[in-house]
């Protein structure tokens, strides 16, 4: 897993006046804070600002928001994009009511270490398959059918695509950490385990 540089970005950020459309989504989503380098890079064009905008699924779901960040952290730390996995811990992490011992589970560990719930680890076995095979064996799948919608099984196997494809520009763009993100480094394995 890989830190990138601060001045280490591939691609410079919009540097015009950024479209009022866009300026309002972000701030939307940002609630005051500075607009994240991803947003920002991806503004460069209105066209794929807004189709990666409207592929976001971090409103009100199927899912709980511990469930929805179980799936993104497991996504993004298995893909090495500690750029979004890095903006997620610190964003959401106290609100999803992760501890420690499970964010550094996130990054080194798997589903059967013992700071998870049944429920927890059927949601890592369920990111780790659909990241290592891109499916869901029969028995990973009834796993997930019975603690699971398929309406929240949906959103799980789209919540994993959409960062994994977020893992593919942070990581690909080289993008430098956001200022306060948690990184990799500050959870080593062995630790709180």
């Amino acid at each position: 897993m890989t830190c990138y540089e601060i001045n280490s970005a591939r691609m410079a950020a919009a540097d015009t006046e950024l479209d009022p459309d866009i300026t309002a989504a972000m701030d939307a989503v940002m609630r005051g804070r500075p607009p994240l380098l991803l947003f920002t890079t991806l503004a460069r064009d209105k066209r794929l600002f807004f189709k990666f905008f409207s592929g976001g699924l971090l409103d009100r779901g199927h899912l709980t928001l511990r469930q929805r960040e179980i799936v993104i952290d497991r996504t993004t730390a298995l893909c090495g994009a500690e750029y979004e996995w890095g903006v997620h811990i610190r964003g959401f992490a106290a609100a999803a009511n992760l501890t420690n011992a499970q964010i550094t589970s996130l990054v080194h560990g798997d589903a059967e270490d013992d700071c998870w719930t049944d429920e927890d680890a059927v949601l890592l076995r369920t990111a780790d398959a659909l990241h290592t095979n891109a499916t869901l064996d029969d028995d990973t799948w009834t796993e997930l059918a019975r603690s699971f919608s398929d309406e929240a099984i949906l959103e799980i196997l789209l919540l994993a695509g959409f960062y994994r494809t977020t893992s593919y520009l942070v990581n690909s763009l080289k993008l430098p950490l956001e200022p306060g993100s948690a990184k990799f480094e500050n959870y080593p394995y062995g630790r709180n385990r």
